[in-house]
């Protein structure tokens, strides 16, 4: 299983970004995909999933702000993240939900400066 996010980058605060997340390797549209997130010096935390049948439940501090959606003729999910906040800065990761240990990729660094 290969799991490739990309998207990330460095915005002010206000500012918005478009994460993705392609897979391979697996039965994707069978999974509940999600989105995780490990800021500097914290442990990694989960952002938002989405099931299989297409529910999405969303970490307190994005909700409103943020989207999760998912293509699954493209194998792949998406997290739309709008005004972004500098405590939104860290590596994104997608995996399934909940996390499988040996599918994290190298995810992608979002930087929101104030």
């Amino acid at each position: 299983v290969q799991l490739q996010a990309s998207g990330g980058g460095l915005v002010q605060a206000g500012g918005s970004l478009s994460l993705s997340c392609s897979a391979s390797g697996m039965i994707f549209r069978a999974n509940n995909m999600g989105w995780y997130r490990q800021a500097p010096g914290k442990q990694r935390e989960w952002v938002a999933f989405i099931t299989s049948d297409g529910t999405k439940e969303y970490r307190g501090t994005v909700k409103g702000r943020f989207t999760i959606s998912r293509d699954n003729g493209k194998n792949t999910v998406y997290l739309q993240m709008n005004s972004l906040k500098p405590e939104d800065t860290a590596v994104y990761y997608c995996n399934r939900y909940p996390y499988d240990v040996e599918y994290w990729g190298q995810g992608t660094q979002v930087t929101v400066s104030s």
